[in-house]
């Protein structure tokens, strides 16, 4: 436990959390809405930090980054807790939980981590994932800074639900962000995530002028979210702020914690692909099986670069400045470590 970053000391021992846009007004021995941010005596205290629940090597693909070190490993850690109450998330064993009632965490320290990445094969750093990184801010800026110092590379998969000023820090240490962005609709945001949509596009908007990787990702749940006007508006969002060579996961809806509404039909989630494809370079599907909707391809001379198979990536055609061989087109900043 760690005493928090951006919070303002109240009367009555009552704090106020301003690292993100909720601003929770929290009392002594209570914690916020993310259930890690916890006020002793007047103190806001980060719970998380060093407690991770979750410390694993996947391939970069997994978070998803397809553009980013493609075919590379990377380190990733993930601790309790969530800013938003997303009734279709898909990682509530941990995200939705507080440490109190959560029967497993570990205790790293810094140099523990960065020793595990520094010592794992074809690794290129640090994930921030599993739950949202947001919520356990210190340990993610410690971590951050010291895996910068020792060479490697530092990764957010993120909701973009944070303020401003903690989001200009934050970003100088992140190298790539994948961010979530769960509809065009504050009404959605609204009724089911319990949190709100600007300040997530005013993030993107953030991380895409910062000139740091940006990848999105979003979650199809039918009769929710994939209203073809609304995505469409999306879609030319996306455009406008942030370029047409944006790389947009479109992904596979599966009932989870406290939604049974059925899996995402292969028909909606091809048609939002193709409209998607109209206007977005880059556009891939997730959560389904034997798809060559995930393979990379040039879109200047339609050149198949990189080949995937679940999260096994193969390159057929980029040289290793990430340039098209046929073309000559650049495609990926970042391929070798």
């Amino acid at each position: 436990m760690k005493e928090a970053l951006y919070y303002t000391a109240l009367s009555e021992q009552k704090t106020e959390c301003t690292l993100c846009p909720h601003s929770c007004i929290i009392k002594s021995g209570k914690a916020g809405i993310c259930k890690v941010r916890v006020n002793r005596e007047g103190k806001l205290y980060a719970e998380s930090w060093g407690k991770p629940v979750a410390l694993h090597t996947d391939p970069i693909e997994k978070k998803p980054l397809y553009h980013f070190f493609p075919g590379h490993q990377v380190l990733s850690i993930g601790t309790l807790g969530c800013n938003m109450q997303c009734r279709f998330c898909q990682n509530c064993e941990i995200s939705q939980q507080a440490y109190e009632r959560h029967g497993y965490e570990m205790h790293k320290s810094i140099d523990d981590i960065v020793f595990l990445a520094q010592h794992k094969q074809k690794n290129i750093g640090l994930a921030f994932t599993y739950n949202e990184p947001v919520v356990y801010y210190e340990y993610m800026m410690e971590l951050s800074d010291a895996i910068h110092k020792a060479g490697l590379k530092n990764i957010m998969v993120s909701n973009g639900f944070i303020n401003p000023e903690p989001l200009v820090a934050l970003v100088k240490n992140i190298d790539a962000f994948n961010i979530d962005l769960k509809s065009c609709s504050q009404d959605f945001y609204k009724k089911y995530t319990s949190s709100e949509l600007l300040p997530v596009l005013e993030s993107i908007k953030y991380i895409h002028n910062s000139g740091k990787h940006l990848e999105l990702t979003f979650l199809v749940i039918e009769g929710l979210n994939d209203d073809r006007a609304n995505f469409i508006e999306m879609i030319d969002w996306i455009c406008e702020n942030t370029g047409k060579r944006t790389v947009l996961h479109i992904s596979r809806y599966f009932p989870h914690y406290q939604m049974d509404i059925p899996p995402t039909t292969l028909k909606t989630m091809d048609a939002l692909y193709l409209l998607a494809k109209q206007k977005l370079d880059f556009v891939y599907l997730g959560n389904i099986q034997g798809s060559n909707t995930q393979d990379t391809q040039c879109p200047v001379c339609q050149t198949i670069l990189l080949k995937r198979t679940g999260y096994y990536t193969i390159n057929e055609g980029l040289d290793r400045a990430g340039n098209c061989k046929k073309c000559g087109e650049k495609i990926i900043e970042q391929m070798e470590n």
